[in-house]
């Protein structure tokens, strides 16, 4: 492989028609089902299949179909077959739905209206994941330039990511026998420790999310009148939080939350601390003089891939501060999401969770615990010697560093699928989603010259996976 060929290639491809497409898949608000229910009717998620879908059937690669896949009532799919040189199957994966807007956005800033600077892309769902299907395809015409051969290569890129891949399974089941059995998965979905090397994701925590409300009266009161003998909701939902986490550390009493750290993933947390140091926390947009709740690299590394943790992320029943009038209210509702060790059953953390919550409730108020979404998280089989020697040279050909390990706190539900699905499979899960990114928030960005050399690694992951078995030999 012409190391310098592939660099040269995928900044053409990247600088010519990636961004400016990009670009205009950031104009649409083509926001997940869970925040648009009528995303259908409004079309914004079919427009940016189509406008992906374009894209992709404007590249010179041999042996190439594309096609959108719908099924009734779900959300599209975008299906990219390439043949190749084996009877060998590579599943590489993404996501084309986005996050809501969010506010907060810097200003000349948006969701919807992309703007670059500084060589990052700025603008909702470039990063997560608009890029993955780009950098997948532009991956295989890397080798294709160079002659070198691929195993048959399916794209798959879902529109319900962002909001647990419900819709996933059902076209998984319809388009099996056009899947096949994949021996390697590549997915863009991931974290990034920082913008420097290849980051290889070995872990995905679960996450439950649901609503806890907790009503006192039937409408609200005077709070003259009622207070002090009438307990305010927001004191019930206080006490009821503390069953679930301690306020002062952050940790959950529950067992069902919390799960055996392997010793392989202490040491990759070790070994990635010492690369990221201070980076690990200072990542962060911190207000004032807020601190990290531990002083430890590797203990936030723990923390954040495999311990429980819970935030509160959405509120009902609370009128706007401008709009508060001196009154009892009869109610308060929390979106509490919890993120979950990658080996936690989902199931049972949500019965648990909803068992204590629900259970003897402070001063006899009326609580009420409704499960939204319970997914499991994903641990990562054992690399094969191929896969880490090829991230390995991959990462020093393109980035010039060697390749570090770590897990992720967020959810990827897919990996979790394919690893029921087909066991023994390998993965190669990394991203663009690095310091500052700020996926799902304000001022989410791609950075771009990152996008580039992860499209130049998959290239390398691709070339040595059909070569593997004489990798394997030459070892």
């Amino acid at each position: 492989m012409d190391h310098a060929r592939i660099i040269a290639l995928t900044d053409q491809i990247w600088d010519e028609t990636i961004v400016p497409t990009l670009c205009d898949y950031v104009r649409i608000p083509n926001k997940s089902p869970n925040f648009d229910p009528d995303w259908e009717k409004h079309g914004y998620m079919d427009e940016a299949a189509e406008l992906l879908a374009e894209w992709c059937r404007q590249q010179p690669i041999a042996g190439m179909s594309v096609e959108i896949v719908r099924l009734e009532g779900r959300t599209p799919v975008l299906f990219i077959e390439v043949a190749g040189q084996n009877d060998d199957t590579v599943l590489l994966y993404g996501h084309l739905d986005k996050q809501p807007e969010f506010d907060g956005w810097s200003d000349g800033l948006s969701p919807w209206e992309p703007v670059i600077r500084d060589g990052k892309l700025y603008g909702r769902g470039g990063a997560d994941d608009g890029y993955a299907v780009f950098g997948s395809l532009t991956a295989i015409r890397a080798l294709q330039d160079q002659g070198i051969p691929h195993a048959r290569c399916v794209i798959l890129i879902e529109g319900c990511e962002e909001s647990g891949s419900f819709d996933l399974p059902h076209y998984i089941d319809h388009l099996e026998d056009r899947i096949g059995t994949p021996s390697l998965v590549v997915c863009l979905d991931a974290e990034c420790g920082n913008y420097d090397q290849l980051w290889c994701t070995t872990s995905l925590r679960g996450n439950l999310v649901g609503t806890l409300k907790a009503s006192v009266l039937t409408e609200g009161v005077h709070s003259g009148g009622a207070s002090g003998i009438v307990p305010s909701s927001f004191r019930v939902m206080r006490l009821l939080l503390d069953r679930i986490e301690d306020p002062a550390t952050g940790s959950s009493p529950l067992a069902e939350l919390t799960g055996e750290i392997p010793s392989a993933r202490h040491e990759q947390a070790v070994a990635a601390a010492a690369v990221l140091g201070e980076g690990v926390h200072r990542r962060f947009p911190w207000a004032g003089n807020t601190r990290p709740v531990a002083t430890d690299p590797v203990e936030l590394l723990l923390n954040n891939t495999w311990r429980p943790t819970l935030s509160v992320t959405g509120a009902d029943g609370l009128p706007a501060s401008g709009s508060a009038g001196n009154t009892l209210r009869p109610w308060t509702a929390l979106k509490l999401s919890f993120r979950l060790p990658p080996t936690v059953d989902p199931e049972a953390a949500a019965s648990a969770v909803k068992r204590t919550l629900e259970t003897d409730p402070p001063l006899g108020a009326e609580v009420e615990f409704e499960v939204d979404s319970a997914m499991g998280g994903w641990n990562a089989p054992p690399v094969a010697p191929w896969l880490a020697d090829s991230m390995q040279r991959a990462s020093q050909a393109f980035f010039g560093k060697p390749a570090l390990y770590m897990g992720t706190g967020g959810s990827i539900p897919f990996m979790g699928m394919l690893g029921e699905k087909f066991p023994g499979v390998q993965f190669l899960v990394t991203g663009v989603l690095g310091p500052n990114s700020n996926a799902h928030g304000p001022n989410e960005f791609l950075h771009i010259a990152k996008g580039k050399r992860v499209t130049a690694c998959v290239a390398q992951v691709l070339a040595d996976h059909f070569e593997r078995e004489k990798v394997a030999v030459a070892a």
